[in-house]
C-alpha cells in the first residue's frame, strides 16, 4: 500500500489513493485503518489528524472524489486543508491545474496558486455550501439560526455563531487571553460528548481579531480534538468576520488567517442570489512517501513501513519563520 504524508497548515493526513489498490477498502476497514494509523502515540510515524481517501468520481468533469476519515474513525463531510493536498495530488496525477473534486455534499473548484515561498506549493480551493439553518448542523437550541448570541448553557459572556460549510462550526470572537485559556477545551469537550444541543458534535473555534484584514483561529475539531489548523473552521470564521464587521471588512477582501500551524488566506464571496462561499488559499505540503503492507497497517504493525522524506517540510518551516 502506498501513502503520502501531507499537511495543510500542519493539519496532517495520510493520503491513500484507493484506485491503486487491487480492491477498495470497505468502510469498516477504512475506519479501523484510521484508528490504527492515526493514533498520536502508537500510530504510523507520529500519527495524523486523519486519512484522506482518493477515489474515482462518476461526475462529469470531476477529477476525483475525496473522503475524510478522522483519527477516531468517523467521517467528516469536508476538509479544506485536506482538499488542497488532494488537489495537488490530482494535479500531479492528471496534469491539470484547474478542476473540480467531488466531496460529500458538493463538487468543489480547485486550482493551483502561486507558491507561498520557494518550495512551498499552494492551492486555492472552494469552501461551500454555506448554511445557517439549524437542521443542517444539526443544532437544537429552540431557534432556527444562531448569530452572535450568548448561549448561557455554553458561556455567560461569549457570543456564538453557528454555521455549516458544510462541516458544522460554532464560532466566537475573543480576546487574546481567552483564546489561550481553558474555555475552548471546556466548551468543545462538552459539545463533542453527549449533549442535547449538538448531538453529532461540532467544531468549536475561538477567533481573535488582529486587524481589519487579519484574524487568528484556534479550533477544537470534531473527531480530532485540538488541531494545528482546520480549513473549514478558518473559512467559517472568515465568513463571520466579514458578516459581523458592519461593512468594515467588505466581501472580496483577502483575509490573513493565522493558526497554530501557520497561515492561510481566505476570501469571502456573495453571489447574485445572496449565497456565500469562500476561497481558501494555503500550502499543500508533501512530507513523505510511504509504503507498507496493508495487513500490517490494519494490525497496527508499522515496523516494516518505508518512509522517504521529501524535504518539503524544511521549506515550509522556513516560510512559517518568515511570517511569524
Amino acid at each position: 500500500m502506498e501513502l503520502v504524508k501531507v499537511h495543510g497548515s500542519e493539519n496532517d493526513f495520510f493520503l491513500l489513493d484507493q484506485t491503486k489498490l487491487e480492491t477498495a477498502l470497505s468502510d469498516e476497514k477504512l475506519k479501523h485503518l484510521a484508528i490504527q494509523m492515526c493514533n498520536r502515540e502508537s500510530g504510523l510515524h507520529g500519527g495524523s489528524d486523519g486519512i484522506l481517501v482518493v477515489n474515482e468520481s462518476s461526475h462529469n468533469g470531476v477529477l476525483g472524489r475525496m473522503r475524510v476519515i478522522n483519527a477516531d474513525g468517523t467521517e467528516a463531510s469536508m476538509c479544506g486543508n485536506g482538499l488542497r493536498t488532494v488537489g495537488r495530488y490530482l494535479e500531479t496525477k492528471f496534469g491539470q491545474t484547474e478542476f473540480k473534486v467531488e466531496t460529500m455534499h458538493a463538487d468543489l473548484d480547485v486550482k493551483k496558486a502561486p507558491n507561498l515561498q520557494a518550495g512551498v506549493a499552494a492551492y486555492n480551493v472552494e469552501i461551500s455550501p454555506v448554511s445557517f439553518e439549524s437542521q443542517t448542523l444539526p443544532m437544537f437550541l429552540q431557534r432556527q439560526t444562531l448569530v452572535d448570541e450568548i448561549i448561557p448553557e455554553f458561556s455567560q459572556t461569549l457570543k456564538f455563531s453557528a454555521v455549516s460549510v458544510p462541516n458544522p462550526h460554532l464560532i466566537t470572537f475573543v480576546d487574546h487571553t481567552t483564546l489561550q485559556g481553558p474555555e475552548l477545551e471546556r466548551i468543545a469537550t462538552y459539545l463533542n460528548g453527549e449533549n442535547p444541543y449538538f448531538p453529532d458534535g461540532v467544531n468549536v473555534s475561538f477567533v481573535e481579531k488582529l486587524d481589519n484584514k487579519s484574524i487568528f483561529v484556534r479550533t477544537y475539531e470534531r473527531g480530532v480534538g485540538f488541531t494545528n489548523a482546520c480549513g473549514t473552521a478558518m473559512s467559517a470564521s472568515s465568513l463571520m468576520f466579514v458578516l459581523l464587521s458592519e461593512g468594515k471588512v467588505p466581501f472580496g477582501t483577502e483575509i490573513n488567517v493565522k493558526n497554530p500551524g501557520g497561515m492561510v488566506k481566505t476570501v469571502v464571496h456573495q453571489d447574485e442570489s445572496g449565497n456565500y462561499w469562500m476561497s481558501l488559499i494555503g500550502n499543500a505540503t508533501n512530507v513523505a512517501n510511504i509504503t507498507i503492507e496493508l495487513a500490517d497497517a490494519l494490525n497496527g504493525d508499522f515496523s516494516t513501513a518505508k518512509w522517504i522524506s521529501t524535504n518539503e517540510q524544511d521549506a515550509y518551516l522556513k516560510f512559517i519563520s518568515s511570517i511569524m
